[in-house]
């Protein structure tokens, strides 16, 4: 099945608990805070239906359309496929839309395709995951995912000296029909635009935090679920000439608090097993395929932030400097460098013993960490060449609304290379991107979005062949022979 954009959005019409400060949110999809945003989700949904986006963008499966995304590779064709999915969905959201509709499918297709490792825990919970792929698959369903615990509930034994309760997500009780779960869970970002949650935790889990060691899938609307958003970019936004991206990118970020709430056993798929719950993430290719939409997303974001560089040295008259040319030269690399990690990927993916494929893992980590390490030097690179250019506009485009000010605004601010009201736009969107709080979010987005700094350089660390690096230095080592045995070479 294909939903609709107003398939889509009404299906988030179903009584959800979500607050923003203290209110209460009835209808996502008319509050002001997120109707913007919610509207970017649904032309997602739109266009993959059209001609010629539905062959990149669906496959046949029992005669039926399914969305790309829920595609399991078993072909190097198959991983084009998603690729070129994944791209586009990007293309059409900037790169701003980190946790899109084809993010999640991504981990537990991933998951899906090695069920046996669940059933180690308990006997049905790798059906579980493949049904609920099917789920998701058949109902062409937005999920997110929340996979991380409290910060100061990461140490037990805080909670424990201290006699405060611990906050973390645990199992209160179970039953014939399921189980039942109390807690707080991070971070769900989209959640308020999904529907559907992925619980779990990608953290390493101690043994005294078995009754944290749950993993389960949830309608966002599920009794006793109530999600609390931070503050929104959109609902500050003005209009779409001032915060271009900001009014209708807003993805939200939030966190979800469960109040017994009731889970049932065809959704649980890991129950008191703390190495279950990161293996299931890294044994299987969840990790990789869900962080190869990440790549394409940046890949996305990295080109429009180029574009921006590129218009706005040349809106400055300045193309011909060669410092300007050097600093172009460097972003035009980055972006050449992120595109060949991409094509290593899918040219060096991977063979599971069942037949499916996945990327390679070390040109995904390495991808992933490049683009941690670096966007933040990049914004910060284009910023440079925007100069003092963001604080010279007026306030707003209430200036345009005044016919006295709009006639010396047109007169004093236009440029040789653009008139006024070119560059009161262009202006606009590059520091909506790149300066404004929006921005602020996506930089830190950027550097945790795939866990921190130090932890990203652990995936290459252990991915790494290092016995086969260490094989040349030895055989190097045997050749020189011992030092008491040297001769000089002349002899």
């Amino acid at each position: 099945m294909l939903r609709t954009g107003d398939d889509y959005l009404q299906s988030l019409r179903d009584g959800r608990c979500v607050y923003i400060g203290g209110e209460r949110v009835d209808d996502v999809t008319a509050h002001p805070a997120f109707r913007n945003t919610a509207r970017s989700f649904a032309r997602i949904y739109d266009r993959k239906r059209e001609p010629e986006h539905l062959d990149a963008m669906t496959f046949t499966e029992d005669g039926k359309r399914c969305s790309s995304w829920f595609l399991l590779p078993r072909s190097r064709q198959d991983l084009d496929k998603r690729a070129e999915c994944h791209r586009r969905l990007a293309e059409w959201s900037y790169g701003l839309l980190g946790r899109s509709p084809d993010h999640v499918p991504a981990f537990v297709g991933g998951m899906a395709m090695v069920p046996e490792l669940f059933d180690a825990n308990r006997e049905g919970f790798g059906q579980n995951v493949r049904d609920y792929f099917q789920h998701l698959k058949q109902g062409d369903l937005f999920a997110c995912y929340l996979v991380l615990t409290p910060q100061g509930s990461r140490d037990s034994k805080l909670y424990r000296d201290t006699g405060l309760a611990n906050p973390a997500l645990t199992v209160v009780k179970e039953d014939s029909e399921g189980i039942v779960v109390s807690g707080l869970k991070l971070l769900g970002t989209s959640a308020v635009f999904s529907n559907e949650a992925w619980v779990g935790s990608m953290i390493p889990l101690g043994p005294d935090q078995v009754a944290e060691a749950v993993t389960f899938a949830i309608p966002i609307n599920q009794p006793g679920v109530q999600l609390w958003v931070r503050e929104s970019f959109e609902l500050r936004a003005a209009n779409r000439i001032d915060h271009y991206f900001a009014s209708q990118f807003d993805e939200s970020d939030g966190v979800m608090v469960f109040d017994n709430v009731r889970v049932p056993w065809n959704r649980v798929f890991c129950h008191s097993d703390v190495t279950l719950m990161r293996d299931m993430y890294f044994k299987t290719p969840a990790h990789v395929m869900g962080n190869h939409q990440s790549n394409w997303r940046f890949v996305e974001k990295l080109k429009l932030i180029a574009g921006i560089a590129h218009k706005s040295c040349e809106m400055a008259g300045v193309m011909n400097v060669p410092a300007i040319q050097q600093t172009l030269g460097r972003l035009a690399a980055a972006e050449a460098t992120l595109l060949g990690l991409m094509a290593g990927q899918l040219d060096q993916h991977q063979t599971l013993a069942n037949g499916h494929v996945h990327v390679n893992r070390r040109f995904l980590y390495a991808a992933l960490q490049w683009c941690a390490s670096n966007y933040a030097a990049l914004a910060e690179e284009v910023r440079s060449l925007m100069g003092a250019g963001p604080f010279l506009l007026p306030a707003d485009t209430t200036v345009f609304e005044n016919p006295e000010t709009r006639r010396t605004f047109e007169t004093y601010w236009e440029l040789p290379s653009a008139s006024a009201d070119e560059r009161y736009r262009f202006i606009k969107m590059a520091w909506d991107l790149l300066g404004s709080e929006f921005a602020g979010r996506h930089t830190q987005y950027e550097k945790f979005y795939g866990g921190p700094p130090h932890i990203m350089d652990l995936y290459s660390f252990f991915n790494c062949p290092w016995q086969e690096r260490r094989a040349v230095v030895d055989r190097i080592l045997t050749d020189m022979g011992s030092v008491g045995d040297a001769k000089s070479d002349n002899q």
